[in-house]
């Protein structure tokens, strides 16, 4: 009982960071060189794009795809682990500062912050969800931060943890489907399909 007080209160702690400091991205690699660092940093920021915008045709653009190859002016650090189903041998993990994206996106144009931009149509909403797959402190930790760095989270109250789970009521910034959408773009958490627990909105799971 009294560790499953201490990763409550971990989790709550989420609800103190409103703004992210930082986006993430990820891309996959087969080895840690810097020539293959290069390239997946871009990717990585690339997916920023597309997730803070919600289009990834941007990308198309000249004066986009040019402010991605200069990926490495944004980054803050980056980080491997081991590769998903895409079949690489890692996935590079990157933290971009998210007021120099932010001010990046909207010298093209995309407004100051993308994703924000987009959602401002949209009407704030809550919601409760159950995320499992967490099995240690460490689970606990990345899932403290990827709430606290997501912007279309305002609050993240914990109210129930049982067996590799917790139960947790969100604020958001825009509906739940559109939260979703950039959840499964990110890949942090994934959207468990046909397996919703009773009086929640949406099951989650931690990636591994």
């Amino acid at each position: 009982m009294r560790a499953i007080v201490f990763l409550l209160a971990l989790l709550a702690s989420a609800a103190a960071l409103a703004a992210p400091s930082s986006y993430t991205g990820e891309a996959p690699v087969n080895s840690q060189s810097d020539e293959e660092r290069s390239g997946a940093l871009k990717t990585a920021l690339a997916n920023v794009v597309a997730a803070q915008t919600g289009d990834s045709g941007l990308l198309a653009r000249p004066d986009v795809a040019k402010a991605v190859e200069q990926a490495e002016r944004y980054v803050l650090q980056y980080q491997y682990r081991r590769g998903d189903d895409s079949g690489a041998k890692y996935l590079l993990v990157a933290q971009f500062d998210s007021t120099a994206v932010n001010q990046m996106l909207q010298r093209l144009g995309l407004g100051p912050a993308g994703a924000q931009t987009e959602v401002a149509t949209e009407a704030p909403s809550e919601a409760t969800v159950w995320i499992g797959g967490i099995n240690n402190a460490n689970d606990y930790a990345r899932l403290v931060g990827y709430l606290a760095r997501n912007n279309f989270v305002r609050n993240a109250q914990p109210m129930e943890a049982r067996g590799d789970g917790v139960l947790v009521r969100l604020s958001l910034v825009s509906g739940l489907t559109r939260f979703l959408e950039v959840v499964a773009m990110e890949r942090t958490l994934g959207v468990v399909a046909g397996a919703k627990v009773e009086g929640v909105d949406a099951t989650l799971a931690l990636t591994p």
